[in-house]
């Protein structure tokens, strides 16, 4: 097999990592610390990106030791076995299927503001609609996939970035608003530091998915991390900045209430006209970041049906399309249900709590792999113990109730194993994932998302002048 050529610069590493967490999180997250800590809600955006670099930072280590995709499962996989990594597997099945579950509930959130009063029965047919259109674009190509995306991307970042000058200049001429809706900044406390802390951590996630083989990375050993590091302090002073304009926008107490927090904050500072533009961007930015992580998700039962760990149905890929198309048929009608059914809160601390399963696992599993296979990246070892930290202080900072229905789902997938485990590999699909070829390939590498295609084309017309 020849081998992968070097060709991702810093730049390519530091534009997956913000194009695969920046997305529609930031219409749908910004007013969920307010309920719980008032305009202090700002302090957990921070401490939530600092605590998700340094898991990023374990997550640089594993990938850098184990050139081949499928992040967690991969890496718990090698380093505790088979069952161990099933169960990871089966962890980031349920929170990228609940993340996804989101945007459609989102969706119709932000579209309450062309029909406030919309019947139930109506909200049901437009997330049926919702899904099937994103399921259709999916199931016909990654390349249709990606024209599509192409369009949303100037539509998903153009109001966002006219909210953030148009609020700055609203509050130099009207410093008053910022500091009455600042005022107190800790009305509540902290005691629901945690909580808050949890549901804000959803937006940081997705790096998980495009752990990029250090096969490909020139330079890897100082590429991934730097990139890595870099990237993700950008997007934390990126959620900082605009929640800090949409908190100085609207009282928290109004804010704390509202499933369309942008569409609120774009009212406060530009009238009816703010609202319209927000909400639009808002519907663009949620199809938009639904559509690139239907694919993504879709390859994690597609990489464990070809260990032989789920159905081989899953691992079928269409013949005219080059699609799994049984995994997103499965997956999206999975995630329709719970969209029609749950709530945005509990499908998030759901996905939250999957997720923190996984990244402790991974943490764990950077001491293993060191010792199994060398090399890689030498990052302190405290890294991955703060991350293991991180992860254990997280999940306890859920509801008891939340952690019974999360770990019950987790153990729903003992018997699944148990059933599934001893079929066997499918050597295609299997070298397709370690070689990174194919349609999942294509997929990860697909750049065209919010702000990191934004980045793209300033760093390329820089380079023109």
């Amino acid at each position: 097999m020849p081998a992968l050529k070097q060709s991702l610069s810093f730049f390519d590493v530091m534009n997956l990592v913000i194009g695969a967490i920046v997305g529609a999180d930031i219409y749908i997250a910004a007013a969920f610390g307010a309920g719980f800590l008032g305009p202090a809600s700002i302090l957990a955006w921070l401490v939530a990106g600092v605590m998700a670099i340094i898991i990023a930072l374990s997550f640089a280590e594993c990938s850098s030791i184990i050139p081949r995709t499928g992040g967690p499962y991969a890496y718990a996989k090698e380093a505790f076995g088979d069952f161990v990594g099933f169960l990871v597997g089966w962890s980031l099945i349920i929170a990228e299927w609940s993340a996804i579950a989101v945007f459609p509930l989102a969706f119709v959130a932000y579209l309450a503001y062309f029909y406030p009063n919309m019947p139930l029965f109506l909200q049901v047919i437009i997330k049926i609609l919702f899904v099937l259109l994103l399921t259709v674009i999916n199931l016909l190509g990654v390349r249709n996939a990606g024209r599509v995306n192409d369009v949303l991307t100037i539509l998903k970042i153009a109001p966002i970035l006219v909210f953030t000058f148009a609020a700055i200049i609203f509050f130099i001429v009207h410093p008053s608003v910022l500091a009455a809706n600042f005022t107190p900044f800790l009305p509540l406390g902290l005691g629901n530091f945690g909580s808050a802390l949890v549901l804000i951590f959803w937006a940081y996630i997705g790096f998980e998915l495009v752990t990029i083989p250090s096969d490909e990375i020139i330079n890897a050993k100082k590429t991934i991390p730097l990139a890595l590091g870099v990237g993700m302090s950008l997007i934390t002073v990126f959620y900082m900045v605009t929640n800090f304009l949409v908190v100085g926008s609207v009282n928290w107490t109004v804010l704390s209430q509202s499933s369309a927090p942008l569409g609120l904050a774009g009212f406060a500072i530009m009238g009816a006209f703010g609202a319209l533009l927000l909400s639009v961007g808002a519907l663009f930015s949620i199809s938009g970041s639904d559509e690139a992580d239907i694919l993504g998700s879709a390859r994690i039962p597609y990489a464990m049906a070809g260990d032989g760990l789920l159905p081989h149905m899953f691992a079928k890929i269409h013949p005219k399309y080059g699609t799994p198309y049984i995994s997103l048929i499965v997956q999206n009608t999975i995630t329709l249900i719970a969209a029609i059914f749950g709530t945005i809160e509990q499908l998030i601390i759901l996905s939250v709590f999957g997720i923190l399963f996984c990244y402790m696992v991974t943490c764990f599993a950077v001491f293993p792999l060191k010792k199994k296979f060398g090399g890689g990246i030498k990052l302190p070892r405290f890294i991955p113990i703060l991350g293991i930290i991180i992860s254990i202080y997280m999940i306890t900072q859920t509801q008891i109730n939340q952690i019974l229905i999360g770990g019950i789902l987790i153990l729903i997938g003992i018997p699944v194993y148990i059933k599934f485990s001893p079929q066997k590999e499918l050597n295609k699909v299997r070298n397709e994932i370690k070689y990174e070829r194919g349609i999942f390939s294509r997929s990860i590498r697909y750049r065209e998302k919010f702000i990191a295609h934004f980045l793209r084309r300033v760093r390329d017309l820089l380079g023109r002048i």
